[in-house]
Parts: C-alpha cells; sequence; structure tokens
C-alpha cells in the first residue's frame, strides 16, 4: 500500500510520501537505542514536564490536527477535534501519575524473613525501544495511549504508522521534538507493512504493541513469539449491545446510534451486535432504525455532519460484501443498505435483522455504520447471543435490574462490561479484550506496566 494521503471524501490523492530506505531505518534504530540509555535515567518529574509540554502543544495544535485527521481518513471533524482534546488529557494524566503507578513495592516482612532475606523491593524498569503499529481509525488517540505511558516508564518509541495516515505520524514525532524529549525518544517509520517484521526481529526492538486486524496481530505475534518479546495486542471486536426489559428505551435507543456509528462505524468498541429482550424488540427496532435513518450524511469537514465516508475505497467494498451477503441470506434491511452514487467513499447507516448464524456479518466485524438485529427470549439467550462471536473487545448492557447486571458481569466474554452507557477508553480504566480481540491491557496501571521490566531485588540477612 503506498504510503500516502488520499482525501476519502472525494477519492482525491493529496500527498504522496517516499518510504524510508534501510541506512535512514538503520539510523533510527541506533538512535532509538541510544537515546534509551540515557533518556530511562531522567526523573519522572522531568518526563512530566516533557510530557505536559506535548499535551500544551497538542492543545494549541487542535483545530489543525482535527483538520489533517478528518482529511486523511474521514472522521467528522467535531470528532476530530475531540480526539486531540482526549489525547491532550491522557498525556496529562500519565504525567502526573506514572511515578505513583512505577513506585517501588515491599513485599510483606514476614514473606521476607520467610525466604531468609533482610530486604526485599520490587521495582519497574523500562524495557527499551517498543515499536508500535498502530491503525487509522483513531490516528492520534490510539499513538498516544501508547506513548504517553510508555515515555513515562522511561522507554522510547518506533512508530509505524497506517500508511494512509502519514500526516499524522509525521506531527506526532515532531509534537514531541518541539516538547523538547530528547531526540530519539519518539520516531516515525515511514515504511510500508512488509518492513516490519525485520524491524521486530532486530535485538535492539525490545516490545512491540499492535493496534489492527486479526491477520497483522498473528504476524507480529508470531514474529514476537519466535523471537522472545513481548507483545500487546488489541485487535478486532464485535461489541454486543443488550438491551433488557427494564431499559430505559429512549436513552438505550439514543447511545445505541452513537455507540454504532461514532467514527463512522469505523471503531473496534463500536456496539455492532444489538441484542434486544423480545418484550422491548419491536420498539427499539423502530425507533433505532428511525435514528439511524435521520443521522446527517456528508462533507466529513463540515460540523452538522454526523457520519463522513469510509476511510478506504477497499474498507467499503469489505463492508459491502457482508450486508450484500447478508441480504442474499435473507436478511431484513430496516434502513440503508445500498452504496450512494457519486464521489468519496460513502456507505449509509444500515440497519439489518433477521440474522441468523450462517451469514458472515454474524462472525465478522462490519467496520462501518452497519448494525445488526437480534430477538432474545431472556437473559440466558442473550448471552449465549453475545458469546456466539470469535470477538470479546467488550460489551454494553441496559438494564436497571441489579441481579442481570451482576449476572452480565460474570458471564459475558469481553474485556469491559459497560452498563447503561456506551463503551469508551479513559486513562484510569485497563483497555484491552479477550478471544481474538486480542491480549494485554492498556491504559491505566496496567498498561504502563506492560512495557516494564518487573525486577526482584533481593537482600540477604
Amino acid at each position: 500500500m503506498p504510503i500516502e494521503t488520499v482525501n476519502p471524501a472525494n477519492g482525491e490523492t493529496l500527498k504522496t510520501f517516499e518510504a524510508l530506505g534501510e541506512e535512514e531505518v538503520e539510523r533510527r534504530l541506533q538512535l532509538a537505542e541510544a537515546t534509551f540509555r540515557t533518556y530511562r535515567t531522567t526523573s519522572y518529574a522531568e518526563r512530566a514536564r516533557l510530557m505536559n509540554r506535548a499535551a500544551d502543544l497538542l492543545d494549541e495544535d487542535g483545530d489543525e490536527i482535527a483538520r489533517v485527521m478528518t482529511t486523511e481518513m474521514g472522521k467528522p471533524v467535531k470528532q476530530a477535534r475531540a480526539e486531540a482534546a482526549k489525547c491532550a488529557k491522557a498525556m496529562r494524566w500519565y504525567a502526573e501519575r506514572a511515578e505513583a503507578l512505577l513506585a517501588d513495592e515491599e513485599p510483606d516482612e514476614a514473606d521476607v524473613r520467610d525466604s531468609g532475606g533482610s530486604r526485599a523491593v520490587v521495582r519497574y524498569r523500562p524495557l527499551g525501544p517498543v515499536l508500535a503499529v498502530m491503525p487509522w481509525n483513531f490516528p492520534l488517540w490510539q499513538v498516544i495511549r501508547f506513548a504517553a505511558p510508555a515515555l513515562m516508564a522511561g522507554n522510547t518509541g518506533l512508530l509505524k504508522h497506517a500508511s494512509n495516515v502519514p500526516q499524522t505520524a509525521l506531527y506526532l514525532e515532531d509534537l514531541f521534538h518541539r516538547a523538547g524529549f530528547p531526540e530519539g525518544c519518539f520516531q516515525t517509520l515511514l515504511i510500508g507493512s512488509g518492513a516490519v517484521d525485520e524491524i521486530l526481529r532486530d535485538d535492539r526492538v525490545k516490545a512491540a504493541t499492535l493496534t489492527g486486524s486479526e491477520p497483522a496481530g498473528r504476524a507480529v505475534a508470531a514474529t514476537a513469539g519466535e523471537m522472545i518479546k513481548k507483545t500487546v495486542l488489541e485487535l478486532g471486536g464485535s461489541d454486543p449491545y443488550i438491551v433488557m426489559p427494564s431499559a430505559d428505551l429512549d436513552r438505550a435507543v439514543e447511545v445505541a446510534v452513537t455507540a454504532r456509528v461514532q467514527n463512522n462505524g469505523q471503531s473496534c468498541i463500536a456496539a455492532k451486535r444489538f441484542i434486544v429482550h423480545t418484550d422491548v424488540y419491536d420498539a427499539f427496532a423502530e425507533r433505532f432504525a428511525a435514528a439511524m435513518r435521520a443521522l446527517r450524511t456528508g462533507d466529513p469537514l463540515a460540523e452538522d455532519t454526523e457520519v463522513g465516508p469510509l476511510a478506504t475505497e477497499q474498507g467499503r467494498a469489505d463492508l459491502e460484501e457482508l450486508v450484500d451477503d447478508a441480504k442474499r441470506s435473507g436478511a431484513e434491511v430496516l434502513c440503508g443498505g445500498e452504496r450512494p452514487d457519486g464521489p468519496g467513499w460513502y456507505y449509509p447507516p444500515t440497519v439489518l435483522a433477521g440474522i441468523t448464524r450462517e451469514m458472515r456479518v454474524h462472525r465478522e466485524e462490519t467496520f462501518g455504520p452497519v448494525a445488526t438485529l437480534y430477538r432474545a427470549g431472556d437473559l440466558d439467550e442473550a448471552v449465549l447471543i453475545a458469546n456466539d462471536s470469535p470477538f470479546g473487545l467488550s460489551s454494553n448492557v441496559w438494564t436497571r435490574d441489579d441481579a442481570e447486571v451482576e449476572r452480565f458481569a460474570r458471564d459475558l466474554e469481553a474485556g469491559g462490561v459497560f452498563v447503561n452507557g456506551m463503551t469508551a477508553s479513559h486513562p484510569a480504566f485497563p483497555f484491552g479484550g479477550v478471544k481474538r480481540s486480542g491480549y494485554g491491557r492498556e491504559l491505566s496501571g496496567h498498561g504502563i506496566r506492560e512495557f516494564c521490566n518487573i525486577t526482584t531485588v533481593w537482600q540477604g540477612a
């Protein structure tokens, strides 16, 4: 895939970039390793000063970088501005808390004595250069939620971003440079996906994190396993959105629309499978389809646009194949379902009902504004439908019954259970999934410790 900015609203190629050559990649790897040797000894206070400065600069650049993101991958510009603000918030969160999150831990004195020692301490030490392979759908946030904790822990970062967001990728390197981070702390590698394997095999790269497709995750995990390197993977999702009879139905419908079409529906944690108790199914389906049909689709740079184009032409083709397969297999189209005429890679908000296990949309991720509706007879059936997926990233539950909340929290196979609200990431809460949605966690204290050497320091009596 060429490294270029192509405006998804009209298909126009705006900028094209040359991939880095082998000599330049080698220079950057050397620099990442050399910088790590000194940066790892800097104080948390100094790292926090730099991170806070980067957050301030990002706030100042908010409107500009929002337009860049929208032009590169099509998200509504209001959502792009919100993404930039969220990144700055996360950077400040880690700047303030990293030292406490990575503070030395002292085991129980009785256990130390039992081990024959006089003192023991558990310390969190940085690993070294970490390779981040990141996707285009949240081109700032996906990177910052890796970079902020990794840099605050004392690591250095190497970013291989998606090839269709090169301007955002270069902006990130420039941001940390302008903030005063030492040269080599954070570098963008403009390379194709075929170059990732060799870089991951390099002994100077100590670990990797990837957010992206299941095939990409398998490839990185296979190489990292061969090289015995730590990885964190956040892959696809097909999150269930369960509505029970006690739910506030009006609110559940309102949030359901946002949960499905946020970021033009191109989000791993977007609600995709709407599992509704039979007692409220008809009312929910009617209101949900009407609300989806009423969304404003158009120019993503317009302030009132709610759904913009999909990021790539291939992405739209893939989504269209899933919808067409469902229609051929008997799915009922409540709204949308047909590619519009005209320029740009648009696809209308779509609701499909009557989904069966034989349809591809039942087992594959719909990366776009397409929702599938399921009718559940009771809680047990809702759980069965929700768990009948190869993915397990997050989940949404709408109920005012505390006993039902406990059942769902216990039985849903997912990395998160969000009750009476939509799934969202926040610096304070661990983020990640199970099954084919990946492993490891980002954000919170769990995320910053993923790329640390957890070291036991023991002293004899």
